[in-house]
């Protein structure tokens, strides 16, 4: 079995296989030890020595090398062909080959091959002139960039084809449009690490060469998405944090986290759709709960980063989807990502709600969107995209969302963040095509998505029910809410309550957080009002209304909750609790009282609600209680009709 001769040599004298791609030695594995973890944590390490037949080197395998172990391709006296590696200099001086990319050339021997000696103790690094390397010592890594002839303005062999993404490498490789690459060969990565030169000379490396046993790289990549600021609080201490995804030529994204000064230091300086270089940053393995980037690892910036403007790169970098149809999305289980390209058809009003695990304030929006599948799908955007969303997706835009969550609450829904509104790609163009001639012309759709509550506003036309379907359809008797929308005549208001003025209740008078007048106040003996929620205790408080009544249409009816909110509307805002209260207290309001409930009764409206299983005493029931009303648009009414109808 023949080897590379001098292969070792070169390979000691190099700072990896970027400095010569071409050059892809056969060497013997002589020693292959799996490394005893005493942290008892992370991901498997294997030992290897490797032999020319001359030379041998200490080297270890990257993670992503494990499976060639775990099956033999990587075995004690095994030949292979190294196709990418990259040599680490240890704090003892040390060098390190780590292996990157590797595969099996030919039968296992057996044995060793030759009467290696170690190189380390050769003098100068067994240099040989004319090595396998290309001639001569490689260059060191860092701070230098080989300058050569031809056209390539980085100093090495163009290749015949070049990816202008920057992909590319060896394997079985199909390259999408957008300069992805599908590696199916085994072992080796997807690409070299061809690393390019920023304005200040470093060299570069992609984002899918980072590894953890390297910490002096520097990446150019462009801020794809950016959090906003948010702060914390332990037992170690507080401080702020925010977050941003990069993305760089290689078509490879990372989640990057800067904490406390370099918050303060690089937050004004970064913005979306810019391209920076970025250096100084720790590695760690990405925890892919709640991290979606393609990269396994994630990157902690503090204030002693290298972070510099640089968008000479900007137009070589483009975001890589991997689009899926909406009617595709009804088989995906949840928890799962999915890239879709639609039409934004309808976007509703921004709605808050409180977490229940942080009591914190949120903001949404939910979208409805389609695409040429003949479906559609809710998708929320969130926080300050949310505020922003009725002026971002105004006009029914063509917008690809990259790596929205699929959640099975009602029905298939979508949460995403990371968009791109008309976006400048040939699938862009063929869904504005079809929405133009067909898909705005009302003709009805599937929808993936059950109604829900946190669109205050109606559900679409083609949405709505019948009051019977909270039977039929067996409403509310799951984990979660049901949600529909129906048009339906008010027959009855109960307006008494037993013991009570009226159909209201005493809440807390604290308008800010946590109450935000909508817990209940008790009287207390000395005539002032406690609220359990807040724990303060007010000279007064709130009357909000809370009472039920009977919803019907021509299929059946029903009883309704209704809400302080709601019946300020059905009472069209002629009516407070507490200007009710003061009249009824003082004795000369109870013909209005009265009046006001009954000018309310046998109007017509189009409810939203809510249904849930709950226990009331000892016995569970469903109830439904309204959460929005809107008063009907004739008009608009006639034309959903005829458009289903097919006039």
């Amino acid at each position: 079995m023949s080897l590379t001769p001098n292969s070792v040599s070169s390979m000691f004298r190099m700072a990896g296989s970027a400095d010569n791609p071409s050059f892809a030695p056969t060497v013997q594995v002589i020693h292959l030890k799996k490394i005893d973890n005493k942290g008892g944590g992370g991901e498997e390490r294997w030992k290897v020595i490797l032999s020319d037949g001359t030379h041998f080197l200490q080297g270890m395998c990257a993670t992503q090398l494990n499976s060639l172990v775990h099956t033999g391709v990587i075995s004690q006296h095994c030949i292979l062909r190294v196709n990418e590696f990259i040599v680490n200099t240890m704090g003892s001086g040390q060098k390190i080959c780590i292996l990157l990319g590797a595969e099996q050339t030919g039968p296992n021997p057996g044995d060793r091959i030759g009467s290696p000696v170690d190189i380390t103790k050769v003098p100068g690094g067994g240099a040989a002139q004319g090595s396998a390397a290309g001639g001569g010592a490689a260059q060191p890594m860092y701070g230098n960039v080989q300058s050569s002839g031809g056209n390539n303005p980085y100093g090495r062999p163009s290749p015949a084809k070049a990816n202008p993404y920057g992909g590319g490498g060896g394997g079985a490789n199909n390259n999408n449009g957008y300069g992805q690459s599908n590696n199916n060969g085994g072992g080796a990565s997807s690409s070299p690490i061809v690393r390019m030169s920023s304005a200040t000379g470093q060299p570069i490396t992609p984002i899918s060469g980072l590894n953890m046993y390297s910490n002096r790289w520097v990446i150019r990549a462009k801020v794809t998405t950016k959090s906003g600021i948010r702060t914390w609080s332990n037992a170690k201490g507080e401080g702020s944090l925010f977050s941003v995804e990069l993305l760089d030529s290689s078509g490879t994204d990372v989640k990057c986290t800067f904490f406390k000064e370099a918050v303060d230091k690089f937050n004004p300086i970064l913005e979306e759709g810019h391209v920076y270089t970025f250096s100084g940053g720790r590695l760690k393995v990405a925890n892919m709960q709640y991290n979606t980037c393609k990269s396994q690892f994630e990157i902690t910036f503090d204030q002693n980063a290298e972070i510099h403007l640089d968008n000479s790169g900007a137009d070589v970098i483009r975001e890589v989807y991997e689009f899926v149809k909406i009617a595709e999305i009804e088989n995906t289980e949840p928890n799962g990502y999915v890239d879709i390209l639609c039409v934004v058809k309808h976007v509703g009003e921004p709605a808050s709600l409180v977490s229940k695990k942080s009591g914190k304030e949120l903001l949404k929006c939910e979208l409805m969107v389609e695409d040429d599948s003949g479906a559609e799908i809710r998708l929320t955007m969130w926080g300050d995209t949310a505020k922003t969303a009725q002026d971002k997706f105004a006009g029914n835009p063509i917008v690809a969302f990259k790596r929205a969550r699929v959640s099975d609450y009602g029905g298939r829904t979508l949460s995403g963040q990371a968009f791109s509104v008309e976006p400048n790609i040939p699938q862009a163009n063929q869904l504005k095509q079809w929405w133009a001639s067909n898909g705005n012309k009302g003709a009805p759709s599937r929808s993936l998505s059950t109604a829900m509550g946190g669109n205050r506003g109606p559900d679409p036309f083609n949405q709505w029910k019948n009051v019977s379907s909270i039977k039929s359809e067996q409403l509310g008797y799951g984990e979660k809410p049901d949600w529909l929308s129906f048009k339906a005549t008010i027959t009855f208001l109960k307006k008494e309550k037993q013991g009570d003025e009226g159909a209201w209740y005493t809440a807390c008078a604290n308008a800010g957080d946590p109450c935000k007048n909508m817990f209940k106040a008790t009287q207390t003996s000395d005539g002032h009002w406690h609220c359990d929620k807040c724990q303060q205790t007010n000279d007064t408080c709130v009357r909000r209304f809370i009472f039920s009544g009977t919803v019907a249409d021509d299929t059946c009816t029903s009883w309704v909750s209704v809400f302080n909110e709601q019946a300020e509307s059905l009472f069209k805002g002629e009516a407070k609790a507490d200007d009710l209260y003061e009249k009824v207290a003082n004795g000369d309001g109870r013909d209005l009282y009265d009046s006001t409930f009954m000018k309310a009764t046998y109007t017509d409206w189009i409810f939203k609600c809510k249904v849930k299983q709950e226990m009331v005493g000892d016995e569970q029931r469903v109830k439904t209680s309204i959460v929005s009303v809107s008063p009907i648009d004739y008009v608009v009414e006639s034309r959903n009709l005829l458009t289903s109808l097919c006039v």
